[in-house]
């Protein structure tokens, strides 16, 4: 941000044109807190990260998702990172998805990354996200003819 002046200058201390300038850097986001205490029941939707401690009854949609000892979801969690030390009833697709060893979860866990800890409790099914493969090369259509189509008739002889 600031360098020392070059030989010849004073001492003092001069802006980097280098650096970027402060307002053009975003300012990290704390993440959103849902305490053991407080129960939510609807969606929970929005971007940046959000610390589950305390009860959701219903869908969320964050772009990471911690859910502590105490959280508990009830409902399907889609978000990019998804780690859970406490309860989840219901579905999660994230890319990652990582169980620490006091996870509970119940329902099916669509992923590109999972890990599980030992202790960790997962029932439900494991399904890897599937990468859309590239579309096959589609040929011009080959036109057919009415003469074609038809069956040959019968001669009669």
């Amino acid at each position: 941000m600031f360098s020392r002046a070059t030989k010849g200058t004073s001492d003092k201390l001069v802006p980097d044109m280098a650096a970027p300038p402060e307002a053009s850097r975003k300012a990290p986001r704390a993440p959103s807190l849902i305490s053991d205490n407080i129960t939510i029941e609807g969606s929970v939707i929005g971007e940046g990260e959000l610390q589950i401690d305390g009860v959701v009854r219903g869908e969320v949609r964050v772009d990471k998702v911690t859910i502590g000892e105490t959280g508990h979801v009830e409902g399907a969690i889609f978000a990019e990172v998804v780690e859970t030390r406490g309860r989840v009833i219901g579905q999660i697709s994230a890319k990652q998805v990582r169980l620490h060893g006091t996870a509970y979860v119940d329902g099916d866990i669509t992923h590109e990354q999972l890990a599980m800890e030992s202790g960790a409790f997962f029932q439900g099914r494991s399904l890897k996200f599937q990468r859309p493969a590239a579309p096959p090369a589609i040929s011009a259509p080959t036109l057919v003819s009415e003469t074609e189509v038809r069956e040959p008739s019968a001669q009669v002889g």
